[in-house]
């Protein structure tokens, strides 16, 4: 049981943060403000939207017509019409300013500190205690960027793309949901089935128009969740991690990785992708490596099975696809022959990640009529005895060998054997998708050689056929010799 300790360095449950993000409740609070410029209006607005009582400092002659019209339809806002001193401070939850010169600037900061009240310069980040993000606003749903002052235009672009995730209604279901949460709370304690029922209100919201019926039908899921809250059954979902980048990740991924109490995780595995995992959630590493020590299939079932009788919900995160090369059947099998209920999060396996990075289709129709699957690493640690061989070296098939890095010499001596031409396409690809990806074309000839060189401690996929044809064309025109190696850095 050693192979399942940790075997590499694990990503941190929080990174560091440039600052602390707060969500600061204002409804009633005082809160003072220096300014009457459109930068201060801006402010003035967002600080009366949460509910705070405004006193405004500046003289009428200062007065933006953003400010002036501001004063004059807000009845929770207070305009005093003078520059403000020490006097303001008194009571204030929060202090702010849009102050011209840094001297003004450094003297309204102390001012406040003085007084313990939080305060913020406008435009002034080396004054200020705390910062305003860039807000998508669907309350009581609220998303606030910040990239700490570096880049507001950066901030401004996440915001616009977040506007469009989030649909309009996400704010009338955060509504519903402050509603019932009170029953919620009565009716399920803390733990699996609590979470469960948000987990299914949270498909809702995303997936659901929200109607009259809406809140009748969450009143019944909390009470079908209680009756089975005696139950200590858990749940084992098997998730493909994709081939690394985890921007290739699926939603239905990102939401198993969230619910999770444990994560089962393949050495394969990148650290971007399990940055996305609830934070709470414990991580195993029951690493599965070609030519290195791993866990035992055995190993990882029983611990599947434990947990989830333990009435946790267990994710076992495979790179690629689950039902591709990842022993899912076994684990399946395992499972329900304990009645322990299953799902399976398909993922994008490593060819088709590597036919989107070449820029091939594995079925092109003037090349391809087929495309093939194959290991190149059995039980045993070598190529399985029952392949076709004789239907794998016709060139209009496209095959693609899996975890082939240490059977490449046999993988082409057994086609040449077979009759495939020594000047078919092949294409080998290592770490598809990652940072460290590397690429190499050229003929079925020169392919043992490649993978020598390329070496077998990342994972290696190899492609053969003529839907390669127009990658090795591509490779050649980079005027390089053939069979040369091309590193390609991952896209940014």
């Amino acid at each position: 049981m050693d192979a399942l300790k940790p075997q590499r360095n694990e990503p941190a449950r929080m990174e560091r943060l440039a600052k602390l993000p707060v969500f600061w409740g204002l409804e009633g609070k005082r809160v003072v403000l220096a300014g009457g410029s459109d930068g201060a209006a801006w402010k003035a607005e967002l600080l009366l939207a949460c509910g705070a009582e405004l006193h405004v400092y500046c003289e009428e002659s200062e007065l933006s017509e953003s400010s002036a019209a501001l004063i004059a339809k807000s009845p929770m806002l207070t305009w005093h019409d003078r520059s403000w001193d020490a006097d303001i401070f008194k009571g204030a939850e929060l202090a702010l300013a849009d102050c011209e010169t840094d001297a003004e600037a450094e003297r309204f900061y102390h001012a406040a500190r003085a007084a313990g009240v939080p305060v913020n310069i406008i435009d002034k980040p080396e004054f200020c205690q705390f910062q305003f993000g860039s807000i998508v606003n669907r309350s009581p749903v609220v998303v606030s960027i910040s990239t700490d002052g570096a880049a507001p235009i950066l901030a401004q672009a996440i915001r616009r793309r977040i506007e469009t995730l989030l649909p309009l209604s996400l704010k009338d279901w955060g509504a519903l949901a402050q509603v019932i949460r009170e029953r919620v709370n009565l009716r399920l304690v803390p733990g699996s089935a609590r979470r469960s029922f948000w987990e299914k209100f949270v498909d809702r919201a995303f997936t659901e128009r929200l109607d009259d019926g809406s809140e009748e039908r969450l009143l019944t899921d909390i009470g079908t969740q209680a009756s089975r809250e005696g139950s200590s059954a858990g749940l084992v979902t098997l998730v493909g991690a994709g081939p690394g980048d985890a921007e290739l990740l699926t939603l239905k991924a990102v939401r198993a990785l969230q619910a999770a109490d444990v994560i089962l995780f393949d050495d394969l595995v990148s650290v971007e992708v399990l940055e996305l995992a609830r934070r709470e959630a414990k991580r195993m590493l029951v690493g599965k490596r070609g030519g290195r020590e791993s866990c035992r299939q055995e190993d990882i079932n029983d611990m599947m099975i434990r947990l989830a009788k333990a009435g946790k919900r267990v994710v076992r995160l495979k790179s690629g696809d689950p039902m591709i090369f990842g022993r899912a059947g076994e684990e399946i099998a395992a499972l329900e022959a304990e009645n322990i209920p299953v799902e399976i999060v398909p993922g994008i396996t490593a060819a088709s990640a590597m036919a989107s990075r070449l820029g091939v289709s594995l079925t092109h129709r003037d090349h391809a009529q087929s495309v093939r699957f194959v290991t190149g690493h059995s039980r045993q640690g070598k190529l399985p005895e029952n392949i076709d061989w004789q239907s794998l070296s016709i060139p209009s098939v496209t095959t693609v060998f899996y975890m082939g890095g240490r059977t490449a010499a046999n993988i082409q001596s057994s086609l040449l054997a077979h009759g495939m031409s020594a000047s078919t396409p092949v294409v080998v690809m290592i770490s598809v998708s990652r940072t460290n990806e590397q690429r190499w074309c050229g003929s079925l000839a020169q392919l043992a050689a490649a993978v020598e060189r390329l070496g077998v401690n990342e994972p290696v996929l190899i492609g053969v056929g003529d839907a390669f044809r127009s990658a090795s064309v591509a490779f050649s025109g980079t005027g390089k010799e053939e069979g040369a190696v091309m590193f390609a850095q991952k896209a940014g």
